[in-house]
């Protein structure tokens, strides 16, 4: 795993979170609206979203079909619509309109599991934090780091062999690998620098280079 976080730090030196945000409830709502759907697409939307929603009152009391419309554009826009306003309105309610720092009480809120705990956590208050999301998943499973499926299995896993510093920059270092090299479907194989660690690839797409890199840091 050292070395596999060395190349990868390497690579991607600017490696970080591409949703864009100001504060802790923004960053939150985005990634709760980041599931399955990109950040890009999360971007654009969030832009208008925050202009007419900026803290969590405001958002708590939206119109249902006002968070709809805006947010129609991501996919699956009712339930992430109902998952914002309720969050919004726990943490106007509950939380004195701050989002909380731990996992337990993120976890509590609508739409967040996990995962986007992790994010809010890592991201926005420095906690070490183990983000697995589908990038991390899957490169988790070709590197032959779990032989699990389950997301809180690989976590778990995860934290075990990576050192607590790097928890928070993994998910960052693999989700760019992941949409830059590691693809869900055809991987780009013969351009990867991680080709001779990988369970996964074939030995005649292993690149030379990469074996004596691999060699020679043993």
């Amino acid at each position: 795993m050292q070395l596999v976080l060395t190349l990868l730090k390497e690579h991607y030196p600017e490696a970080h979170c591409s949703l864009r945000f100001s504060n802790a409830f923004e960053l939150l709502m985005a990634t709760i609206l980041s599931a399955q759907c990109t950040d890009e697409r999360v971007n654009r939307v969030t832009v208008k979203l925050f202009e007419k929603f900026p803290h969590p009152e405001a958002m708590a009391k939206a119109n249902i079909h006002e968070l709809e419309k805006i947010l129609r554009p991501l996919g699956y826009f009712k339930s992430k619509a109902r998952f914002l306003r309720n969050t919004a309105e726990m943490l106007w309610t509950q939380y004195q309109s701050e989002v909380p720092s731990s996992l337990e009480n993120l976890v509590k809120l609508h739409g967040v599991g996990r995962k986007t705990a992790n994010v809010v956590l890592g991201v926005w208050f420095q906690v070490p934090s183990m983000v697995v999301d589908t990038h991390v998943k899957r490169l988790s499973l070709r590197l032959g780091f779990t032989r699990s499926k389950n997301p809180v299995t690989i976590e778990r896993e995860l934290m075990i062999i990576v050192p607590r510093s790097d928890w928070s920059l993994l998910g960052h270092l693999w989700i760019a690998h992941g949409r830059k090299i590691c693809v869900a479907r055809k991987p780009k194989c013969h351009h990867c620098f991680l080709n001779a660690l990988c369970e996964k690839a074939t030995v005649s797409e292993v690149k030379p280079e990469a074996l004596r890199l691999h060699t020679s840091r043993r």
